[in-house]
C-alpha cells in the first residue's frame, strides 16, 4: 500500500506527503529525521490519509494536497476525522 497523507504539526501547520509505510513514517516526522519542515515543529500527529494501490498515485496526490489552500486541507482533516478514520 501507498499513502498520501497529512500531519498536523505543534504550530497547527498541515503538512503532506506520501509514504508505503505510515507508522514508520509517522515516527520518523516526530524522531526529526522525517522532513526538514517537521523537524522543527514536533510534535505531529496524523491528520489525513488515503491509501493508494501506487507509488505514482500517491505522488500526485501528494502534490495535489500541496497544491491546495490551507482552508481546503483543514475541510479535507475535519471530514476525514468526522467520518471515523482516525
Amino acid at each position: 500500500m501507498n499513502y498520501a497523507y497529512l500531519v498536523r504539526c505543534i504550530d497547527n501547520s498541515l503538512y503532506a506527503g506520501w509514504t508505503n509505510d505510515i507508522e514508520k513514517r509517522l515516527k520518523s516526522h516526530n524522531d526529526g529525521t522525517g522532513a526538514k519542515y517537521t523537524k522543527s515543529r514536533r510534535p505531529v500527529t496524523l491528520a489525513y490519509l488515503e491509501t493508494f494501490d501506487t507509488r505514482s498515485e500517491a505522488m500526485k496526490r501528494e502534490a495535489a494536497l500541496k497544491k491546495m489552500t490551507h482552508k481546503q486541507k483543514e475541510e479535507l482533516a475535519a471530514d476525514w476525522k468526522t467520518y471515523g478514520q482516525q
